[in-house]
């Protein structure tokens, strides 16, 4: 069981709900460590004065920030003085307002988190969340964590609240600062249509359990190679291999003629979709709607009757 992050109160108006944060993300796979070549000796790090050489003791060390024209010109801050403005721990998670769900890019996301409910907090917690989830909005509110103050989008995610924490606006950066965005009547329209064709071509469901992390299982492999002293090997993809089209729009068309083949290829080899349950069909479009917010199927409030019964189907 995952350790809480965060305990405190999401609030909204008068209502208050108990809840716990939890960390939505983990990362898997195997852990590198630094050693001497030819030996199991660990490298270790440490603070020294660069000067001396010598190592410093955490208790001696303050922080520094540049101030003035001079690279070498700083304030110095002890403890207390950064201890003095730390925002005061607070344990509420004030939601200020609400906005349309999708209204925020993802550009501006940092971190999410799920929040659970205490014991005392099912009920207003499952009102939330049956609400948010019904009108396609967003709580948009402020709360202090790790003595940070931070900007959190809480929103309806696999049947739980999640609260999302946001970057601030200057924190994100005008693409004008890293390069100039191109015209729009710098694109030819036959090129345009040819990658429209393209993206039909190329339309995929999105099943995150599909894809995996290729790095860390070859990582993996070739731990188990070395521990058992045999090798192991892959084929890198060449230029070649990838074609050598120098015409932007001929490698547009051999890009959609090959998607197609594949797509064929693909459609004599997939299983028939599996046929819509009777209980699913006898079911009214509330009765649907429950099902799917019960398995946490996304967008179920914009569905149609039929849509419900095929994602109730496919989600169950």
């Amino acid at each position: 069981m995952a350790s809480a992050v965060w305990t405190g109160t999401l609030a909204f108006g008068l209502v208050s709900v108990g809840v716990k944060m939890f960390a939505a993300r983990e990362r898997h796979g195997p852990t590198t460590h630094q050693f001497v070549r030819g030996t199991s000796s660990r490298v270790r790090y440490q603070r020294v004065n660069e000067d001396t050489g010598k190592p410093v003791d955490l208790a001696d060390v303050v922080k520094g920030v540049q101030h003035g024209p001079d690279e070498d010109e700083y304030v110095f801050l002890e403890p207390e003085d950064l201890e003095r403005i730390q925002p005061g721990r607070s344990k509420t998670l004030e939601i200020e307002g609400f906005i349309r769900a999708g209204d925020v890019a993802p550009l501006w996301f940092a971190n999410t988190y799920y929040l659970g409910p205490d014991k005392s907090s099912a009920k207003p917690y499952r009102l939330l969340l049956r609400a948010l989830g019904e009108s396609g909005r967003a709580g948009l509110g402020r709360m202090i964590m790790r003595d940070r103050e931070h900007l959190v989008l809480v929103t309806p995610q696999e049947g739980v609240l999640t609260a999302s924490t946001l970057y601030w606006h200057d924190e994100v950066r005008e693409p004008e600062d890293v390069m100039r965005p191109p015209a729009v009547d710098e694109v030819d329209g036959g090129d345009l249509e040819l990658a429209s064709q393209l993206i039909d071509a190329m339309v995929i469901d999105w099943d995150p359990v599909s894809y995996h992390d290729e790095y860390d299982r070859r990582l993996e492999q070739l731990v188990e190679a070395q521990a058992t002293g045999s090798t192991v090997s892959y084929k890198q993809r060449t230029a070649d291999e990838a074609g050598n089209v120098v015409a932007l729009d001929d490698a547009l068309r051999q890009s959609i003629r090959r998607r197609r083949e594949d797509r064929r290829t693909k459609g004599r080899d997939r299983a028939p979709a599996p046929r819509r349950s009777r209980e699913s069909t006898r079911r009214t479009k509330a009765e649907l709607l429950e099902r799917a917010r019960d398995l946490g199927v996304q967008g179920r409030s914009k569905m149609s009757r039929d849509q419900l019964a095929e994602a109730v189907d496919r989600a169950g």
